[in-house]
């Protein structure tokens, strides 16, 4: 097993890196702005290393930082975490050029599936079902309009070379469409290095399911289930399930059992997400594949009693996944994860500031992953998410009831948060019901804002 990890990443995500690798019996090493020089996960690693300045671009997107700082500490490990560098290749291959382990996939499928139109076209040719969508859209402005509109209307303008909602926006006609295109691209070019574009068709109401999955280095593959995506804001997830509601069960299973097939096939060898879209008339369709771990790992986790992580750490090492873990793994329960933001609940507009109180619930089946403690500050420089908040028990209904509970009792002051949104959407028929989509979000915070 690798004697000492680096992990390059910060808050949450950290702590639970550095939690699975106590656990595997291997030290760990903490970087850390100077923004975040307070912060738990730099008190709880074995060491600390300082890498830059607050802006992310100067210190957890610095390649050259992160690789000084492992040869300092003599890690023999990167852990990417999710966010930051994750999914770049060129900082996988800069990992294992500096003869270290990248605890992730190889670099070359974070390059293939990266960029999401050749990761589109890879996974289509091997049987994955795939909605309406452009190639990367070129040439002068009015023929990008005219590939795009070929497609055929509603479309989703989106980057080809970034994810996590970031640049995503909607076309409805030809006029739309071409200011959606412009914007768009510089938002991806701002945010990815890259401003290619394509067009994918515009699902109105469709649910966002995806599959975890696990590979080894040696031809096994086998999935953990599905999980459920669909409460959104800005394209970005804020409520996450496992099981799907109404889907868990043969529906889910056969798609699940499909993408492992073409993944092993393919030879993909450590953990990674397929994700698709979702409609009752259509079926599903791929979306992306994420190489990382997922930011709502820790409801498969629930369901499943593997610790994703430590299998991660492990398939990376180089162990044979019937060694990680049971190959036959039974659903227990029901999880929901719910995203704790430094926001405003109505508007979705980040609120940095100090967390004078922060007491989250103390609770049976409840879980709390957070990157802060109470008096440290939410800075203006990385995701505004305060925790995340997973609720287990025997079924749907009690999870439901148990993270209600649980929102209600977690105590926040000294910022604006998102715990009003989330009890909405928690006590909202729709949500209730198992009827939820992409724009259920939206649908609550329009009664939130007319009650007010």
């Amino acid at each position: 097993m690798f004697k000492k990890i680096l992990i390059a990443n910060r808050g949450a995500v950290a702590r639970r890196v550095n939690r699975a690798a106590r656990g595997l019996g291997v030290k760990t090493v903490a970087v850390y702005s100077e923004a975040d020089a307070a912060l738990p996960h730099v008190r709880e690693a074995d060491e600390a290393h300082a890498i830059g300045p607050a802006p992310a671009a100067a210190s957890y997107l610095d390649i050259g930082a992160l690789l000084e700082a492992a040869r300092r500490s003599g890690a023999d490990a990167v852990h990417p975490g999710y966010g930051f560098l994750s999914e770049k290749s060129e900082f996988a291959q800069a990992v294992r050029d500096a003869g270290l382990a990248f605890i992730g996939p190889s670099p070359r499928w974070l390059d293939a599936m990266g960029h999401k139109t050749r990761a589109k076209v890879l996974m289509k040719a091997h049987g994955m079902p795939m909605c309406p969508s452009s190639e990367v859209l070129s040439g002068s402005a009015e023929e990008r309009v005219a590939r795009a509109a070929a497609v055929g209307f509603p479309l989703l303008v989106k980057p080809a070379a970034g994810g996590g909602g970031i640049g995503m926006l909607a076309a409805h006609d030809e006029a739309s469409l071409a200011s959606a295109i412009e914007r768009a691209g510089s938002l991806a070019a701002r945010s990815f290095g890259n401003g290619e574009l394509y067009v994918e068709r515009l699902l109105q109401q469709p649910r966002h399911v995806e599959f975890q999955l696990l590979a080894d280095r040696h031809g096994s593959a086998m999935h953990l289930y599905e999980r459920d995506c669909s409460v959104q804001r800005r394209h970005q997830k804020v409520i996450e399930e496992a099981g799907a509601p109404g889907l868990a069960g043969p529906t889910a299973d056969a798609m699940a059992d499909r993408a492992t097939a073409i993944m092993q096939g393919l030879g993909y060898d450590n953990i990674g997400t397929v994700e698709t879209l979702y409609e009752p008339e259509v079926g599903f369709s791929f979306l992306e594949m994420n190489t990382r771990l997922q930011v709502e790992h820790g409801v498969t986790e629930e369901i499943t009693g593997v610790d994703i992580v430590a299998s991660q750490i492990r398939l990376a090492y180089g162990e044979r996944l019937s060694d990680v873990i049971p190959m036959q793994l039974p659903r227990n329960g029901h999880a929901i994860q719910l995203r704790v933001y430094a926001e405003d609940p109505l508007r979705f507009i980040p609120s940095p500031g100090p967390l004078e109180v922060f007491r989250p619930p103390e609770m049976a089946g409840v879980r709390i992953e957070s990157g802060f403690a109470e008096g440290d500050r939410v800075t203006p420089y990385y995701d505004p998410m305060i925790a995340k908040l997973i609720v287990h028990a025997a079924d749907r209904p009690a999870a439901i009831r148990k993270a209600l509970e649980a929102v209600r009792a977690f105590r926040i002051e000294g910022l604006k948060t998102n715990l009003p949104f989330l009890a909405a959407v928690l006590e909202s028929p729709e949500f209730a019901a198992g009827a939820v989509h992409t724009g259920l979000a939206a649908v609550v915070t329009q009664r939130m804002r007319a009650a007010v």
